[in-house]
């Protein structure tokens, strides 16, 4: 026994080595907390995302508007124009709606798709190296690893030290049991990075096919919409009848627009009297409020009207947009109305203070609500095609003491 002590040394410590050396490669990939345990779970949630994404592509195709349904339904209500306006742009709203949905889901589909190339990416390399590792591993086992052993056991200066060299043994075979449970799991994490990736960039092009056909649905009733005015309105029976719905609904509009700065300056009057500060107007130039427009429209002041064929005051400028461009306010202010009404269809009114007023027509959609200050510059609503609008674009006001006032004096 003496003549193999140091030799028996030598040799226990090399198969510590290996040992060693096989634990901090594995570790070198991954961190210590990729257990075969979290792994599963891993492989799991996958399986769970896997689930939800087969279910938002069922939902997605479920969904879809029908249009035609919608333009039948308009059908009953042409005769009554405000009425038909108003159930079209319940139509519109909801597609609207659906379109801000599943862009919503599309840029969440694209996030999602990065995390899972990324943990694909990290789970095909920790199968690499491990793959590397235990081929090495087993080599030497296949190689040197009984030899190894036996010259390990019978090297043993004591019985003592024979026991402690089972125990590295023992510790060696269960260290190679749970890498192979370990790149087993990793492998099926693998497959599950895979086939959620896939069914991931289906959901996200499901969405953008049907973005389109929303989109192009919106277009058709807008289309549908212009048609149904321009034809009452041009209508020579209607002529007389379509003048005077007309100037009710500006009358209309100036009666929303007017209590709305009365309500206005009625809040202001009590700010004074609690010594609170009030919005005033600084007497800066107002910025365009859309970022990117086609043209202007329709200029501000008295014009022939392009259906009625009579001379009408226009007070706004009208500016030609695709539908849900940004709507950007004008200048610093409160919005003091935020709603749908059936002439003006969504719109924004904005306190600039000093009794200036600005209103923005039309909407597709509204991000403020009545009560909330924004600055310059801010996005507060998408343009559309809403109210006694004939196709998309924004209708931009200028209000000061109670007066509609040429917009263009205010924009620089």
């Amino acid at each position: 026994m003496e003549r193999y002590g140091s030799r028996g040394r030598r040799v226990s410590g090399l198969l510590l080595a290996l040992l060693l050396a096989a634990v901090w490669a594995a570790s070198g990939v991954r961190s210590s907390a990729a257990t075969a345990d979290e792994l599963e779970q891993s492989i799991q949630e996958k399986e769970e995302a896997i689930s939800q994404a087969q279910e938002q592509k069922k939902q997605i195709q479920a969904n879809i508007s029908n249009i035609q349904a919608m333009v039948d339904e308009l059908e009953s209500t042409k005769d009554d124009l405000q009425a038909y306006v108003e159930q079209l742009d319940g139509n519109l709203a909801q597609i609207q709606s659906r379109i801000s949905e599943l862009k919503e889901l599309i840029g969440e589909k694209e996030t999602e798709i990065e995390e899972t190339e990324q943990e694909l990416e990290e789970a095909v390399a920790q199968e690499e190296a491990q793959y590397e590792a235990m081929k090495i591993r087993i080599q030497y086992s296949y190689e040197r690893g009984a030899e190894n052993i036996l010259e390990l056991l019978l090297t043993a200066d004591s019985f003592g030290e024979l026991l402690n060299r089972m125990g590295y043994i023992q510790q060696m075979n269960t260290y190679d049991q749970e890498q192979l449970v370990i790149y087993v799991k990793n492998k099926e994490l693998v497959e599950a990075c895979k086939e959620a990736l896939e069914e991931e960039r289906e959901v996200l092009e499901e969405a953008k096919a049907e973005v389109e056909e929303e989109e192009a649905g919106l277009e058709t009733l807008i289309a549908e919409k212009e048609a149904q005015i321009t034809s009452y309105q041009s209508d020579i029976n209607n002529k007389e009848a379509a003048i005077a719905e007309y100037e009710a609904d500006v009358a209309e509009q100036n009666s929303t627009i007017a209590a709305l700065e009365a309500a206005a300056e009625a809040e202001k009057k009590q700010l004074e009297e609690l010594n609170k500060p009030k919005v005033t107007y600084d007497g800066g130039m107002f910025q365009m409020p859309l970022a990117s427009y086609k043209r202007v429209s329709s200029e501000y002041g008295y014009r022939v009207h392009p259906t009625l064929g009579v001379n009408k005051f226009h007070n706004g400028v009208d500016f030609a947009a695709n539908s849900g461009t940004p709507i950007m306010a004008a200048y610093d202010g409160t919005v003091v109305g935020a709603a749908y009404n059936s002439s003006m269809g969504n719109y924004v009114m904005i306190d600039h203070g000093d009794g200036l007023y600005t209103i923005y027509m039309h909407a597709s959609q509204l991000y403020v609500s009545s009560g909330q200050t924004v600055s310059k510059g801010e996005t507060i609503a998408a343009v559309g095609s809403t109210g006694r609008s004939t196709g998309p674009h924004l209708h931009f006001s200028v209000r000061l003491n109670g007066e509609y006032v040429n917009p263009w004096n205010y924009l620089s």
